[in-house]
């Protein structure tokens, strides 16, 4: 016989997962920011717009938040290329992953460019999930991209050095959006120019692993 929760237990879950993702988004933007030792606790709950001890209850230590940040950021670019297990078809893909990975260099800059942060300091937080995530998520995907190789499907390539190539091409759309903003008039994209860039992007790529786009 199923049972009831206890009374105002599913509103109670709504308010923390509410701000929860609010902690989460004003962290991800003062990280980006400030960087890791330049970002307060007080300035995150601030942004938030929730009380200071309320960030140390639902995440801890800084450190915790931080890296529950740059995780979720790297946990989506991860799920970016699951299309690779659900096709046999490179072209569908590549071109998918690249598009994603450029959606989510629009809608979450401040992610890309915290990622940035971490990596071109060495990241000193991060080395154990590089190594335990990242590294056999991408071994996973150069097995893919090398039996698409040797079935005559890709050129051949160094499937490394193509996931590298994608990510900076991808990421540069957050990173470097003020010198895309500079040389495009002072404007940001507008959604047409983005969308134009997502398939520019994606067509030379295939065209590089002789694709047919």
């Amino acid at each position: 016989m199923a049972t009831k929760g206890a009374p105002g237990t599913g509103h109670k879950a709504s308010i923390r997962a509410e701000n929860k993702s609010k902690i989460m988004k004003a962290a991800e933007t003062v990280f980006a920011e400030k960087g890791f030792k330049g970002a307060s606790v007080g300035l995150i709950a601030e942004r938030a717009g929730v009380p200071k001890p309320n960030v140390y209850y639902y995440f801890g230590a800084k450190e915790d938040l931080y890296r529950t940040v740059i995780e979720d950021v790297c946990e989506i670019w991860l799920h970016a290329a699951d299309n690779f297990d659900a096709t046999d078809d490179p072209k569908e893909a590549i071109s998918s992953y690249v598009k994603s990975k450029m959606d989510l260099a629009r809608v979450r800059p401040y992610g890309s460019r915290l990622w940035a942060i971490e990596m071109a300091s060495g990241a000193p937080f991060l080395q154990d999930y590089l190594a335990e995530t990242v590294k056999p998520w991408l071994e996973s995907r150069e097995e893919i991209l090398n039996r698409w190789i040797e079935e005559g499907k890709l050129a051949p390539v160094n499937p490394r050095t193509l996931f590298f190539m994608i990510w900076g091409t991808t990421q540069h759309y957050a990173d470097f959006e003020a010198q895309i903003r500079a040389l495009n008039g002072g404007e940001a994209l507008t959604d047409a120019q983005f969308e134009e860039a997502k398939t520019r992007v994606s067509d030379m790529i295939l065209n590089s692993l002789k694709i047919e786009t």
